[in-house]
């Protein structure tokens, strides 16, 4: 909680948190106006899924080049062009008059998007060295409360009325806050890093630490598509509770975020991402029992479990000694973002040939091997 007061309490540090935010109110906010986007085109769910990948793809390509780009511009002005960027197209995907104005919207959004993440990630990582403060989790933290802002101005829509007009609302809104916040943060340059040459050496670290951002990112996926089919169609929970099981896992996701910098402050990173792991493999435990409420009480454990282990991952990725922060960030967001996008569809196709049930065993058994990494890159440390 101490780093979440420090933000709230230093433009220095808020400014930064608060573009984790920013990005999850546009994504958020596209997301709510789907169905209209679907309705005005006259498209098909087969069409949207195409649409939506397009979205995927532009993060895709962005990944290779962004951390040059950063360290070329530097990482605060890199930061602050992200937010212009994504502001200039946010609206783009609503105003789009025909499909494949979509499609190239939705490209250029999550190619916007795509870059900012990467270079607040970078950012944090390189003011954490500069001050020697730990906020990398509750700026995360500050994401979902983004998601949280979100659903609070989602009761707005009938008083608005207009898909346009929301958004653009909470892009200007958006827009002027990190305005007024940049001035702390935009001559922010990367400390220089001595570079090695390539090596199994330097690469082991970051494809241990990209196969966990996939675990993690991949079962923080199922549980958003998943915990409500799992509660409503195995544990055979009240209608009025189908949607607790995630609720319970954003709530905790967001406490979790804001206490995990003092936690990681007094264990190290690797041990909280192990301890996250052991939180969430009991959660999956109490899903498993497919009992009510034991199972939302599981879902709630998985988001405090996750909660920690992906800022502590851009963390360690940002100072893998030999690798600059910015390209370490790209590796585990790369491998992070397949993993949300693919361990939805594949949890889908194993529930489809076996059960939803054995679907959560197997979201079981990767967090425990999470665990079982965690225990080698603690020894590889020592």
């Amino acid at each position: 909680m101490r780093s979440l007061l420090l933000i709230l309490s230093n433009p220095r540090y808020f400014g930064p948190s608060w573009i984790f935010a920013s990005v999850n109110i546009w994504f958020g906010t596209w997301a709510i106006y789907i169905p209209s986007v679907k309705e005005k085109l006259g498209i098909d769910n087969a069409d949207l899924g195409i649409a939506l990948f397009c979205l995927s793809l532009g993060v895709f390509t962005i990944f290779p080049m962004a951390s040059k780009l950063i360290n070329r511009i530097g990482v605060g002005r890199a930061s602050w062009i992200g937010v212009v960027c994504v502001s200039l197209v946010a609206l783009l995907p609503l105003l789009a008059p025909n499909y494949y104005m979509l499609m190239g919207a939705l490209y250029l959004f999550g190619a916007g998007t795509g870059f900012t993440d990467i270079a607040i990630n970078t950012l944090v990582t390189e003011i954490e060295k500069e001050d020697k403060q730990n906020f990398m989790s509750a700026a995360h933290g500050f994401f979902s409360l983004g998601g949280i802002l979100v659903g609070l101005g989602s009761f707005l829509i009938p008083v608005i009325g207009n898909p346009v007009l929301h958004m653009g609302i909470s892009v200007m809104v958006v827009f002027f806050i990190n305005f007024y916040f940049k001035k702390h943060y935009i001559n922010i340059v990367a400390a220089p890093v001595e570079k090695e040459p390539f090596s199994l050496r330097l690469f082991r670290p970051l494809l241990l630490l990209g196969i966990i951002g996939f675990i993690c990112y991949a079962c923080e996926g199922a549980i958003v598509d998943w915990s409500a089919l799992y509660l409503k169609e195995v544990v055979l929970a009240p209608e009025m509770l189908i949607g607790a099981g995630f609720l319970a896992f954003s709530i905790t996701m967001t406490i979790g975020r804001f206490l995990g910098d003092g936690i990681s402050a007094i264990i190290g990173p690797i041990k909280i991402v192990g301890l996250g792991a052991l939180i969430a493999a009991f959660g999956y435990v109490l899903i498993l029992t497919q009992h009510t409420t034991w199972s939302i009480i599981g879902f709630a454990f998985n988001g405090l479990g996750f909660s920690v282990i992906v800022p502590e991952l851009f963390r360690i990725g940002g100072n893998v000694k030999g690798v600059d922060s910015s390209q370490g960030i790209a590796f585990i967001a790369g491998s992070g973002y397949i993993g949300f996008l693919l361990g939805p569809v594949v949890l889908g196709f194993v529930a489809e040939t076996t059960s939803l049930v054995y679907s959560f065993s197997v979201l079981l058994g990767c967090i425990l091997f999470v665990l079982g990494i965690t225990f080698f890159l603690g020894k590889k440390r020592k």
